[in-house]
C-alpha cells in the first residue's frame, strides 16, 4: 500500500527536530528507524503532512554511566543495544530482550526512542523499561523534563509526550548481577508477543495484558511477603485487562501471564 503524499524534512540537530515541531504543530510526526511509522503511513492509520527524519542524530546515538544510572541515547538501535558490553554488564536484560525484537533488519534500524514513543502494549522494549523501572527524558521548548515510565505510557499508542517535545535519553537503574529474566510467547519468533513477562530485581512486567506495558504488582506484593514463585505466578494477571484478538482470548492470555511470569521467576532465581 502507498502512504498519503506527505513532504519530508531532515532534522540535523536535536533544536532543528524541535523548531519543526513548534512549527507544524500535530501535521508533524518524528521518523526515527521508521518500522513503526512507516507502516502505518502505508496503512493510512497515520497520515502526516510532514515526517522530519531523527535518522541522523549522532548526539542520541549513546550508552554511558551516571552514577547509579545507566543513560541511553534515543536513537540507539536495537543491533547496539545487543552487543553493548556496558549493558550486557550492568543492565542485562535490555540487550537480551532487543536481541528479540523483529528481524536483523529491524534490529539495525529500529530504536529503543522510536519502540517507546510509539507505545505498543505487546512490544519487547517498552516492557522491558517498564520492569527495569526506568525514567523517560524528553525534552521541549520549555526544555527537558523526566517522566517516570510508570507514568509515560497513557493508553494504546499514546504516551505523555506533548506535541512539540521528543524523546531523547531513556535512563535505568543498574542492577548488575540481580536475577532477570524474559519470557515471550508468539506465533513466530519475530511476531508481537501475544503476551510476554520480564522480571528484574523482583520486579515484574507484562506485556499485551493491558493497553499499556504494566506491572503485576500482585505477584510483587507476593513476592515481598514471602510466598513461593508458584504462588506468586498465580497473580500475575490479578488486576490486569487483556484484550481479545484473533491470536487469543483474555483468558487464554490470563493463563499465558501466569505460566510466563513462572517461568520467567523460576529462571531469574536459577
Amino acid at each position: 500500500m502507498i502512504p498519503a503524499a506527505f513532504e519530508y524534512l531532515r532534522a540535523d540537530t536535536v533544536e532543528e527536530a524541535l523548531a519543526a515541531l513548534a512549527e507544524l504543530g500535530d501535521e508533524a510526526k518524528l521518523m526515527a528507524g521508521g518500522h513503526s511509522l512507516l507502516p502505518m503511513m502505508k496503512l493510512r492509520l497515520a497520515f502526516p503532512a510532514t515526517v522530519v527524519d531523527l535518522g541522523r542524530l549522532a548526539e542520541l546515538c549513546y550508552q554511558r554511566l551516571d552514577g547509579d544510572e545507566v543513560a541511553i541515547g534515543a536513537l540507539t538501535r536495537h543491533c547496539e543495544l545487543v552487543s553493548s558490553p556496558l549493558l550486557a554488564r550492568e543492565v542485562p536484560l535490555l540487550p537480551h530482550v532487543a536481541a528479540r525484537v523483529g528481524d536483523r533488519q529491524i534490529r539495525h534500524r529500529g530504536t529503543i526512542g522510536g519502540s517507546l514513543a510509539h507505545a505498543d502494549p505487546a512490544a519487547d522494549l517498552p516492557v522491558a523499561v517498564r520492569a527495569l523501572g526506568g525514567t523517560i527524558v524528553v525534552r521541549g521548548p520549555d526544555g527537558e523534563r523526566h517522566i517516570d515510565v510508570a507514568d509515560f505510557f497513557v493508553d494504546y499508542f499514546e504516551t505523555a509526550l506533548a506535541p512539540d517535545e521528543m524523546l531523547v535519553e531513556i535512563r535505568v537503574p543498574r542492577c548488575g548481577a540481580q536475577g532477570w529474566a524474559y519470557q515471550r510467547f508468539a506465533r513466530r519468533s519475530h511476531d508481537w508477543a501475544i503476551v510476554a513477562a520480564a522480571t528484574v530485581g523482583g520486579r515484574v512486567a507484562l506485556a499485551n495484558m493491558a493497553n499499556v506495558p504494566t506491572r503485576a504488582t500482585a505477584t510483587e506484593r507476593a513476592l515481598a511477603s514471602g510466598a513461593s514463585i508458584e504462588q506468586a505466578a498465580a497473580l500475575a494477571a490479578d488486576g490486569t485487562e487483556p484484550s481479545a484478538d484473533g491470536h487469543a482470548d483474555a483468558e487464554y492470555r490470563r493463563h499465558l501471564a501466569r505460566l510466563l511470569t513462572r517461568r520467567a521467576l523460576e529462571s531469574a532465581a536459577a
